[in-house]
């Protein structure tokens, strides 16, 4: 019997050796052993080795008081650490891509926008996509064919001609201009595989809504300090300057900064704020209505977007918010079975939002006066109809309109000049390839696409959208009566948004690669949860979690 016991004990790893039996105390002799495992093998004395080394380099890099080579050797090992992460496991991959586009302008606009961290978020994509097929080839698992697969690939070949347009002056802006539309298109495939059950489903909005209360809660307070917080001492040309950060009310002449928070302009903010607000709607009414716990994580989400929205001082995002919370709410209750107790869920997860924004708005209001009464003359000012200054009408039509229609004074209007000529980021083709400038483009988005692929490349874009917005709006619909519908009208809502009237204002906003991951993933996502009902299985573990 000892000599059993002897030999099973020498397969026992020595990490397990380590920990001894309920209560008795450790020994000498299994502490002696806890330092077997520093001698397995030499390659843990040359791990010591190069800990020590790299603790000496950065011992000398902050005496020499280098910090900038420090951070930039963190992040080289931080990316060494992700990329392996992520080719390891893909579903790791998706959360820390997820939350490297909304920290990379923060590191980007601190290091003098560099252009290798520009684009260390499509080495991410690369190794995630390549992790994905490879996890997904070895379990012969067939991959998901969107609904509106055929207009996609006919407008995406279109493109890939009018890359190759004479006009363009390089070849760059069209390379430029297919990886800002499609480049982030697999994110379809791997949001429909990534939440395959309510739990993940749950999970990956739970961390959402903590980088979207990190993001947002950042820029509240950077309205409130000013632009020297979360931005470097010396502003970048790319972040455009301090001029173009404030808003002045025409009438009060009240001062209101426009924050960035992360990231390198307010647009950006602004478009993160848009799509935080809808998804955060949707994912407070389907905790509701599933009775899960972190409730309150959800709605504190909903009642800080809102809080941020208005420090925003952007009257697309104002407007933005107050029209996406009342086609949400009649949505809500549209959507729920008016025979169970879903009708009266869905009528507290309202008050619930409305009472959370309430909280955050007072606290607002009662601590910091002068910074929201500038934010509230702005709103009233420039977009009430019985302000003399209101630009209202101007800003919402006559002027996108008068910006598409000068699309067509350009000569090569029927046939374009090429993909990516007009689009956001020829700053960086013609600064890193030294292509020629175009000096061509306008501010409304579907004069952007008349410019860049002609006028059959705007009817093939029409097209897209319809075909996504249709499709989604059929698998929300799919979900009516049901717990998941909230969440399933949210993307479906945002989706419809950006496609049509936000792309029709401006392209570059489908173009920001932060809302461009989204857009992709939230679809593939949606996609998947409505095949939740028909799963017996998923159905019955959801219930008891």
């Amino acid at each position: 019997m000892a000599k059993t016991d002897s030999a099973e004990i020498t397969k026992v790893s020595p990490l397990k050796r380590v920990l001894p039996s309920p209560g008795l105390p450790m020994k000498m002799g299994a502490l002696r052993d806890s330092f077997d495992f520093f001698h397995i093998s030499g390659r843990n004395l040359l791990t010591v080795v190069l800990i020590a080394l790299a603790a000496y380099a950065c011992a000398n890099l902050i005496i020499e008081d280098d910090l900038l080579t420090l951070f930039y050797a963190g992040l080289v090992v931080l990316g060494i650490v992700a990329l392996v992460t992520t080719l390891k496991n893909w579903r790791a991959g998706v959360y820390g891509f997820v939350a490297w586009i909304a920290v990379e302008d923060l590191i980007r606009k601190h290091l003098g926008n560099n252009m290798i961290i520009y684009f260390a978020k499509d080495f991410l994509a690369l190794a995630l996509y390549l992790s994905f097929f490879v996890a997904r080839r070895s379990t012969l698992t067939k991959l998901y064919r969107p609904p509106f697969l055929i207009p996609l690939l006919v407008f995406f070949w279109y493109c890939v001609i009018q890359a190759l347009n004479p006009a363009s002056t390089s070849i760059f802006y069209g390379l430029m201009g297919l990886k800002l539309s499609f480049f982030y298109v697999p994110l379809l495939l791997v949001g429909h595989a990534l939440v395959d059950s309510d739990r993940e489903l749950r999970r990956f909005f739970f961390f959402n809504s903590v980088l979207i209360l990190v993001v947002a809660g950042f820029g509240i307070a950077q309205s409130i300090l000013g632009p020297t917080f979360l931005n470097p001492q010396v502003i970048q040309e790319d972040i455009r300057g301090l001029s173009t950060l404030y808003r002045i009310s025409p009438i009060t002449g009240l001062v209101a900064y426009r924050p960035t928070s992360f990231f390198v302009s307010a647009g950006r903010f602004q478009n993160f704020l848009g799509l935080s607000w809808v998804l955060a709607l949707g994912f407070g009414g389907f905790l509701l209505m599933r009775k899960q716990t972190g409730r309150l994580l959800g709605f504190a989400t909903v009642g800080i977007v809102a809080a941020a929205s208005l420090m925003a001082a952007s009257r697309g995002v104002f407007v933005w918010t107050l029209a996406s919370a009342l086609v949400v709410a009649p949505a809500f209750i549209w959507g729920a079975s008016w025979t169970g107790e879903l009708r009266s869920r869905v009528m507290r997860a309202i008050q619930r939002a409305a009472v959370f924004v309430a909280i955050a708005l007072t606290i607002l209001v009662g601590i910091f006066p002068n910074e929201v009464s500038s934010r509230l003359a702005i709103y009233s000012e420039t977009l009430s109809p019985y302000s003399p200054r209101s630009e209202l009408g101007s800003r919402s039509w006559e002027y996108p309109v008068l910006n598409f229609v000068a699309a067509f004074d350009y000569p090569r209007w029927p046939y374009g000049y090429g993909t990516g000529t007009a689009s956001l980021g020829v700053q960086y083709v013609a600064r890193i390839m030294h292509a020629p400038p175009m000096n061509i483009g306008v501010e409304n988005g579907y004069g952007q696409l008349v410019i860049e692929l002609g006028i059959v490349g705007l009817l093939l874009w029409i097209l897209v959208a319809y075909a996504i917005s249709r499709s989604a709006w059929q698998a929300a619909r799919n979900l009516k009566g049901t717990v998941w519908f909230p969440i399933a009208f949210a993307i479906f809502l945002y989706a419809f948004l950006l496609v049509f009237p936000v792309s029709f204002y401006g392209f570059i906003a489908y173009q920001d690669f932060v809302i461009n991951s989204y857009f992709w993933l939230m679809l593939g996502i949606l996609f998947r949860i409505t095949e939740f009902p028909g799963n017996l299985p998923i159905a019955q573990t959801t219930a008891r979690n």
